[in-house]
């Protein structure tokens, strides 16, 4: 087997960043989670206990020993769901009692280098199948994906997170393609989203955890986990946001401190350097899994274990948070799957497009911290912050959001055959769909977006941004063009993707970026003639003109744009010129 110190040791590292960067000091640690590690020779001991938590083990190594149990074991089966752009499996393993269950879906390695899911899940199906566990399976499955993003995992260095306590060498955070799948849950871009989604849709799981670790800042706590409908906030899925937030959020919160963790809500510190100021308490977006599970009705959670606690410790606690997950799930099925069908067959009529930061805190929390103090960095030139490993507890405000912007949704959506990037991420999405086969008119509002802007390539796109205006249309939809109904459980999902000022949607991703593009165009020789003659029929136009000419010297003195402004005007111009192409049929 290769090991990934092996790998490691191919990639050129400059001499100066040999030595490691220097952690803040760790406090000391015991809990009873510790009892389920494995000892020492174990038959079934796991290749992250056999390294006393100082490795993980590379794809090949966590597949053998994913192969390894199912073979020894009839609860358990591995299944492919998908292929990697360099070529590698996504597989999953599947515990079960049989068939007719509810289904706890578990990810890990969305960010290749936060592993601590792979191997917490491995050590919780090795004690399904060997170390009298298999009660868990008695009323809900545990499906396993414990490595998400593969190419990543396998892009393997001592320096991936320098910010990371362990373990000895970790993967990259995006994919072989570079990007962040954790960005990708709505556009779906990453053939390895796009399998995921499809294992979603095939599984429906009453519970999706997504597994990750976190950094930032240093605290005492060990285990954090988000969830839009914490604290009774955000949910657009209220019934399953009320159910995660008053029955999985206490049994996480007791079973971890009875385990002898610190769990809390995901830290987000307004600043750094000051946690003082506050803890951001935000809604999530539908590019992030938590986000997206909201207005897709998939309930989700997100783990984030603390970078600077050390990898047998946040190991344990993703162990501990799994199994909680698992058996409260099946505990609950009955509840929460009402929650489920209820959020499903709500039909809402407006969604929040923006949000914005409340000035009062939502609450003030007795934050477990760790001293920190500043010393004169002569790199940076300015005082820099350094943890202290000393605890002391703070109250710090958590402060929260309010809408800032709403959409109210039409009847449903016109994707025009032409738009074929919108209608293959409608398709992923597992939308409600009626393509027309004959061309078909129909009045539809259209938007068009006024003084668009590109931004900095981000997540494999170029993000676009402008002024959305709404215009009245008489459309011809073309044959192969597909009606999206609002009327369906994924109409938040849809009005994501589809509406124009949707933050994650198909606009702000540049879905289409042909819309930006002017093609035809009218030779001076025509329009100077054309101009004047309309300036000498029509006084409004001249008065609006002379105006412009007055408030804009620069345009003034260019005879280019004063004959483009003309020309805007005439029939001869492109209509659909930043024409968004998704109509809305509007209630």
């Amino acid at each position: 087997m290769r090991s990934l110190l092996t790998l490691a040791a191919l990639i050129a590292i400059p001499a100066a960043a040999q030595d490691m960067a220097p952690l803040p000091p760790e406090m000391p640690w015991r809990g009873a989670s510790e009892a389920l590690v494995a000892r020492p020779g174990s038959r079934w001991i796991t290749p992250a206990e056999a390294a006393n938590f100082d490795r993980t083990p590379d794809y090949a190594a966590t597949r053998a020993f994913a192969e390894k149990l199912v073979a020894a074991s009839p609860l358990l089966k591995l299944e492919v769901f998908g292929r990697s752009p360099e070529g590698r499996d996504l597989f999953f393993i599947r515990a079960s009692k049989g068939p007719g269950k509810p289904v706890v879906l578990a990810q890990a390695g969305i960010h290749a280098g936060e592993i601590d899911g792979k191997d917490a899940g491995l050590m919780l199906l090795r004690d399904i199948a060997f170390g009298g566990k298999a009660a868990l399976l008695d009323k809900a499955d545990l499906v396993l994906v414990p490595i998400f993003n593969v190419d990543g995992h396998e892009r393997a260095s001592r320096y991936s997170r320098p910010n990371q306590r362990g373990p000895m060498v970790q993967g990259w955070r995006t994919t072989a393609q570079n990007l962040n799948l954790n960005r990708d849950y709505l556009k779906a871009d990453a053939p390895e989203m796009q399998a995921m989604l499809g294992l979603i849709r095939r599984l429906d799981p009453v519970l999706y955890l997504d597994l990750h670790v976190t950094d930032g800042v240093d605290y005492q706590y060990d285990i954090t986990y988000d969830f839009n409908g914490l604290y009774g906030r955000y949910a657009a899925s209220p019934a399953i946001g009320r159910w995660l937030d008053t029955r999985l959020r206490p049994a996480f919160d007791r079973e971890l401190t009875a385990a002898g963790h610190l769990p809390s809500l995901y830290i987000d510190a307004l600043d750094n350097r000051a946690l003082g100021k506050g803890i951001a308490h935000n809604a999530d977006a539908p590019r992030f899994s938590t986000g997206w599970g909201d207005v897709a009705r998939v309930p989700t959670v997100l783990l984030e274990t603390h970078s600077l606690k050390n990898y047998r410790r946040r190991v344990l606690g993703t162990y501990v948070f799994i199994e909680t997950a698992l058996r409260t799930a099946g505990d609950e099925a009955a509840a929460l799957r009402k929650a489920i069908a209820a959020d499903r067959a709500a039909r809402p009529t407006t969604m929040v497009t923006e949000w914005k930061d409340d000035p009062k805190p939502l609450f003030t929390m007795a934050f477990k911290g760790i001293a920190q103090e500043t010393y004169r960095s002569p790199a940076s030139g300015r005082d820099e912050v350094r943890w202290t490993g000393r605890p002391v507890t703070m109250q710090v405000p958590v402060m929260g959001q309010s809408p800032a912007a709403k959409v109210t949704l039409p009847r449903a959506w016109w994707i025009p055959a032409s738009a074929t990037a919108i209608q293959k991420v409608a398709g992923l999405q597992g939308l409600k769909m009626e393509m027309i086969d004959k061309p078909r008119e129909i009045d539809l509002d259209m938007a068009r977006v006024l003084d668009p802007k590109l931004a900095a390539a981000n997540e494999g796109r170029v993000p676009l941004s402008g002024r959305i205006v709404h215009e009245r249309r008489r459309v011809t939809m073309p044959a192969g063009s597909v009606r999206v109904t609002a009327d369906q459980p994924l109409a938040l999902v849809a009005a994501a993707l589809l509406e124009p000022e949707s933050a994650d949607g198909a606009v702000a991703w540049n879905l289409t970026p042909a819309m930006l593009m002017r093609t035809e165009y009218i030779e001076g020789y025509a329009i100077a003639p054309l101009a004047d003659a309309m300036l000498a029929k029509d006084p409004k136009l001249k008065a609006a003109f002379e105006a412009k000419l007055a408030a804009d010297p620069k345009f003034a003195a260019d005879g280019q744009a004063r004959l483009a402004w003309f020309y805007e005007r005439t029939p001869y111009y492109d209509d659909r010129y930043l024409l968004y192409p998704v109509g809305r049929e509007v209630r």
